[in-house]
């Protein structure tokens, strides 16, 4: 019998996902820069790249790594940036070099890229300017052999590059002082000889190309090895699934999201390229003033981001000024949508924030409510084609619907394992194929699934479970509560207790007991936070997610 949640897809959505075991990316690539290339691929900062441009460009880029610094097959190279035009161009130059992609965040400390360094054996860094300096403190003790360094204008036209490069290094000063005098500079890729440029032979879609880190919120993170045919599977189900009204080669996706992170490198760098759309990349989302500038300038018609890149923008008033009438997809993952955001977001935009679920191991989208969703619903949606979802108990027995317990995953976009990790992996991966994402989840009767929690975090208070999610988004609907995080802490008598922290507005007299009593009229007695504690900021990770190891250690 079909899985109950086939009977409720949306029309004309594929009910299965199969991979071809010969099909890898560079074959897609340059399928799509030859069937649009006079199209524009990528903005940023007012300078756009055609799909023409990306592909010569990368072309250089994979000459350049293959001829003058020797990379071969296999090789590990890791990018190191911000939304920046030579993300994409770096990324498919390695791509189609056939060397794996190692991302890494630029916001990282001098250890977490040393970790991810050591972990990955990169031989090669593409490392943004503003980051340097990190570099630099740990050159010496990590095994990389080229060190290529890139400022926000690279590719910008002349005299547009220098003017840009020299304002933010001298005037904003954001550029710290680094040392690394073997580094090379991103533009002597241009120098390459285009013609030299070898494709690679007998790739399979079983094959490495991207490690992919966790977000390290528990730990050291793991490297998630994404073949060609895990991410080409789940490009196919993202776009079968958003398929609505769609005009191939026309779509406009705002990319606030990172594209080193994989939620953005998919659903908005691969799926919309692929199909023909223009990415508009926003290097800084956190200036929510100047984000909205540029996006104003655009008639986009596709957005992703997470919860608290939304609030930011619905608490913007410019933003509800903009024109909305060509938007049609609004995609949210990463971490819980909260109802108000959702609701306000629709209010002011007359869209819907449809809201998904995937992680870094699944390449990383596995479900996701229908774009046709009228109103928001709390639920995470349905499991994308191909895609199998089984809710289990702590010994790994699959549950009846209703119940909660760990969801687990399978289907063509599940990574390979984890690199160099084969305990991590046989802990992650069952003997049946499927990836236990460590998440607590429910689905209902109609095959709609929705996640209780990640299973860290749940706090347990007298024998029940309590659930950090629920509490933040009882509190986050209170109007002096800008953000809530909740987390289990131990009382004076030893037992776990719930804390809260929130985050009020600036004009905001509100006392920690008026927020426990604002929680008290909508949780049961056992969940209300036992303390509240003020904080300017909640500590989150460089994509939105709660960071609630960090407030543990508070």
């Amino acid at each position: 019998m079909d899985p109950i949640w086939l009977n409720h897809y949306p029309p004309g959505v594929p009910k299965d996902c199969t991979v071809d075991p010969n099909e890898e990316l560079i074959q897609v690539f340059e399928g799509a820069v030859a069937e649009w290339s006079d199209r524009s691929a990528f903005s940023n900062f007012g300078q756009s790249l055609s799909f023409a441009d990306v592909d010569r460009l990368s072309r250089l880029f994979a000459s350049y790594l293959q001829n003058d610094l020797g990379i071969k097959p296999g090789d590990r190279v890791a990018l190191m940036m911000p939304n920046i035009l030579q993300y994409p161009i770096a990324l498919f130059g390695c791509i189609r070099a056939n060397a794996v992609v190692v991302n890494v965040n630029p916001l990282y400390t001098a250890p977490e890229l040393k970790h991810q360094l050591d972990d990955s054996g990169a031989v090669a860094i593409i490392i943004f300017a503003n980051s340097a300096h990190v570099l630099s403190e740990i050159i010496d003790d990590v095994g990389l052999k080229h060190v290529l360094i890139t400022e926000v204008g690279d590719l910008f036209s002349f005299p547009k590059r220098l003017a840009v490069n020299f304002f933010l290094k001298y005037i904003k000063r954001q550029i710290d002082t680094y040392h690394l005098p073997k580094a090379l500079s991103f533009r002597d890729i241009l120098s390459a000889d285009i013609n030299l440029y070898s494709r690679p032979k007998n790739l399979k879609a079983s094959d490495l190309a991207i490690l992919q880190y966790t977000g390290g919120t528990t730990g050291l993170s793991k490297g998630a090895m994404l073949s060609h045919g895990s991410l080409l599977a789940n490009v196919r189900q993202v776009n079968s699934w958003i398929n609505r009204d769609d005009i191939p080669g026309q779509e406009i996706m705002i990319t606030a999201l990172p594209l080193y992170h994989i939620y953005a490198l998919t659903f908005n760098c691969f799926a919309f390229f692929f199909k023909g759309g223009l990415n508009v990349l926003i290097t800084n989302p956190r200036d929510t003033a100047g984000m909205v500038k540029e996006i104003s300038r655009w008639p986009f018609t596709a957005i992703t981001g997470v919860n608290t890149l939304f609030q930011s923008l619905i608490n913007f008033p410019d933003f509800q000024q903009l024109d909305f009438s060509n938007l049609k997809v609004v995609s949210a993952g990463g971490m819980a949508v909260q109802e108000f955001t959702a609701k306000e977001w629709s209010r002011i935009t007359g869209t819907q924030l449809v809201e998904g679920y995937g992680l870094s191991e699944a390449s990383p989208v596995l479900t996701s409510n229908p774009v046709t969703l009228e109103k928001y619903n709390g639920f995470i949606g349905l499991p994308l084609p191909g895609t199998n979802i089984s809710i289990r108990d702590d010994e790994g027995k699959e549950l009846p619907i209703g119940e909660p317990g760990e969801l687990y995953a399978a289907g063509p976009q599940i990574m390979l394992g984890y690199w160099n990790n084969p305990e991590a992996t046989k802990k992650t991966i069952t003997e049946d194929g499927f990836l236990a994402t460590g998440d607590m989840a429910i689905c209902n009767q109609e095959g709609y699934f929705k996640i209780v929690d990640r299973k860290k975090d749940m706090i347990i208070v007298s024998g029940f479970n309590v659930y950090p999610n629920e509490i933040e988004n009882v509190a986050t609907q209170h109007a002096e509560i800008l953000e809530a995080a909740a987390i289990g802490i131990k009382d004076s008598k030893g037992n776990e207790a719930v804390k809260l922290f929130t985050v009020k507005k600036i004009d905001s007299v509100l006392a920690p007991n008026d927020v426990i009593e604002f929680c008290r009229k909508s949780l049961a007695a056992y969940k209300v936070p036992d303390s509240v504690e003020f904080i300017d900021e909640i500590p989150k990770t460089n994509v939105g997610k709660i960071l609630r190891r960090e407030l543990r250690e508070m």
